[in-house]
Parts: structure tokens; sequence; C-alpha cells
């Protein structure tokens, strides 16, 4: 059987027979891999974006409009992106995003808010679409790549044990069926976790599932504004963290399941999503890298070529869930914090178990991997600017570090022969 690592779709707009053939290609686990996706970001990034928006002082319309915004940019680009490319593309809108503007968007008038998401989207745009960026992410070594990736993924491995704090009985009885299940039936493990995880929920911790109020979502246009200080203080920043936290970890994660991604197509077109959308509040829509790989893994689909339908699903449920935020997000946001994190970390085991054997499986760049793998895992943010850019930045330095060529007149640079 091939590995997962290796394999390499079909290169974006070639003729495929498959296109024909996408309903063969459905299946339970990539349905469900998109399904919880979408509960994890709507069941944990969602309380950012309604900080920051409390934080700017928006009112109900503006806040639905926001989340109505960043939902349907990642439905649509997801869906779109993941159909036409065949590959599991998951997009999405950026926490670290949000959590700047916790703190900084009610220093600015909301019109200038929004001329800064706008100016943002388009930088964003440019560097997606002349490749500059898809250059700089291409020259990462694959050491380094797959050792981001599960720093990324391992704080939801250890999410699973630090949540039988709250609920023992919900996590410990979930867990222990996936494993069964995952030795019995394992294409549909995570699918048997959720379920008995739901009933375990609903008999211990309770599940507070609120439906709001219902209709669709009713987007609000906001005319942008211009000025120096938002576009400092906002614009710059933004484009930072999306390029740096989000567009260069979700390549990373597509490279790390070895896929080909076309950064051209995937950077453009979430920037021009994001172009389209600010005026409704949207501060962007980006590739995203830890529910990627949810879509991504083999927990989705044993064959990599089939597991696009996962981020079709994400995508179609974000859209859903956009169009009435009012009944579907508080469903979301009411499923207990244990039981997501017991399910989104068993659907990114295999993917954290990949991720670690490439990464430290070669002798050469293994020290730059580690590195990568410690810094990732920290959550240490700075300059607002997650942990994942950091991983990367570090381990790129210790590897040039370590590789560097000593010059001639450096002590150990030549070699003798014998012992």
């Amino acid at each position: 059987m091939t590995d997962d690592l290796t394999v390499r779709p079909a290169i974006p707009g070639a003729e495929d027979p498959s296109r024909r053939r996408l309903w063969r290609d459905v299946s339970g686990p990539a349905l469900l891999a998109g399904l919880v996706c979408v509960a994890v970001s709507f069941s944990g990034p969602l309380v950012v974006v309604l900080a920051a928006a409390a934080a700017g002082r928006l009112d109900a319309g503006h806040t639905a409009s926001w989340i109505w915004a960043v939902a349907i940019g990642s439905g649509a680009t997801g869906f779109g992106l993941s159909w036409w490319t065949r590959t599991p593309v998951v997009t999405a809108w950026s926490t670290p995003g949000a959590a700047l503007l916790v703190t900084s968007l009610g220093h600015y008038p909301y019109q200038e808010a929004v001329g800064a998401y706008l100016v943002s989207a388009v930088a964003v745009t440019l560097f997606g679409v002349t490749g500059w960026f898809g250059r700089l992410i291409a020259a990462v070594p694959e050491g380094i790549v797959h050792a981001m990736l599960a720093g990324i993924l391992f704080s939801f491995g250890t999410g699973i044990f630090g949540a039988v704090h709250g609920a023992p009985v919900l996590v410990v009885g979930s867990f222990a069926v996936f494993l069964l299940a995952k030795r019995l039936a394992p294409r549909y493990a995570v699918v048997i976790a959720l379920v008995v995880g739901g009933v375990l929920a609903a008999t211990t911790v309770g599940l507070r599932l609120h439906p709001g109020v219902g209709g669709p979502t009713v987007p609000v246009l906001t005319v942008p504004a211009f000025s120096w200080s938002a576009l400092v203080g906002l614009a710059l920043p933004l484009t930072i963290v999306t390029l740096a936290s989000q567009n260069a970890p979700g390549l990373g994660v597509m490279r790390a399941f070895g896929y080909r991604p076309d950064d051209r197509l995937l950077i453009g077109a979430t920037g021009a999503a994001s172009v389209l959308l600010a005026p409704f509040g949207s501060p962007g829509v980006n590739l995203a890298a830890i529910t990627a790989a949810i879509c991504s893994g083999p927990e989705a689909h044993p064959d990599p070529r089939r597991r696009y339908i996962a981020g079709m699903s994400s995508g179609a449920l974000y859209v859903l869930v956009g169009s009435f935020g009012g009944v579907l997000v508080g469903l979301f946001t009411g499923l207990p914090k244990e039981l997501v994190a017991v399910i989104a970390g068993v659907a990114l085991l295999a993917s954290l178990q990949n991720s670690l054997a490439a990464a430290l499986a070669p002798e050469p760049g293994r020290d730059a991997a580690v590195v990568t793998l410690l810094a990732a895992a920290s959550g240490a943010t700075l300059l607002g600017i997650g942990s994942a850019f950091w991983g990367l930045l570090f381990g790129l330095a210790t590897h040039a570090i370590l590789t560097a060529r000593r010059t001639p007149t450096e002590p150990g640079s030549h070699r003798t022969a014998g012992p």
C-alpha cells in the first residue's frame, strides 16, 4: 500500500476521469471529518471572534454579519478549491487575527477597520498570485514542515488527557470506544467515538444545545474608510499574521500529507474572497492548518485521492452555518469542551503519528526538526504571530547554522584519512 505522505494527486486542472465520478468518492468518514472540522472551528475560535466584536463595540447585526462573512467565505473557497484541485483544501478565518483585533479593534472607527481589512486582503492576494510567498515556503526542508505540523497537532493529542479532569467518564469512555472501534472498524472509529461521546455527554455533563434566533443571517454592508493609523495599526499586522500564522502553516500541512498545493491559486482565491467580503465585516479568509489536518489525514479516508470530499464537506457545512448562524452557531458552541477535545484529539492521532515519524526518521536535519517541533508545540506568541511560524523560523535558523559550510581556515574543516 502506498504511503499517503508520498502520494501526489493529479495536477489541478488536468483532465481527470474521476471528475465524472465524484459521487463514488463520497464516504462516511470524509463527511464526518468535515463535520468535526466545523465543530472544532465554531466551538473554539468563534469565541475569539465574539470577544473581538465585543471589544470593537459592534452591535448584534454587525457581529452576525462578521460571522456570516467569514463562514460563507471559508465555505465557498474550501468547497470550490477542494472540488477543483481534488485535494482537501480547508479554509477558515484567522484566529490569531481575531485575537489581534481583541486588543486593537476598539481604537478605530468601524469604517476605518473595514478599510484596513480591505487593504490587507489586497496585499495578501498580491503575495499569493505573484508566487512570492509560495517560493519562500517551497524552500523549507520537508523534515521541518513535518515537525511544524507535529507541533501544531501536539496540543490536541495532550488535550484528550487534559480534559479527563473535567469529565472523566465522557473522555475515558469515548477514548476507550475509539480504541476498540479502531481495532474492529478503523474507518468508522471517529464516527463511533462521536456518537458514544454524545450519549455519554448527555448522561453526564449534559448537552447545552440551545438554537438561537431562526431565519437566515442578514449581512450588513459597511462602506470602508481609510486612515494611516488604521493601515499601520490594523492592515499591516493583519497581513503579517495571515501570511505567517495561517497561510504558511496551511501550505505546510498540505505538503506534509503529500499534496502539492498550488500556492498562487489557493492564496489568490482566499485573498480575492477576503476582498469581496471585507465590506461585510470579514477581517480575512485564509488557509487553515489545524482543521486542515483533520480533513487531510488517513482518518478522513485511507486513499489520499478521496480526501477532497472532506474539504467539500466542511465547506458546505460552513456555508450552512453561516447562512443560518442564529440557529446553528448555538448548537456548535453548546457542545461540551471535553467532547470537542477528545473527538478532535482522536481524529488527529494518525496525523500526529505520521508527522512525527516523517520529521524524525532521517538523521540529517533531525536537530532542526526537534527545534521546530518544540517551538511550534510551545504555544508561544510573539509580536501577535503564533508559535507555528516561530517554530518554522527557529527550525530554519537551526538548519542554516548546523549545515553551513565551514571555511578552509576553520578548525575541523578538513578531514584526514584514517581514524
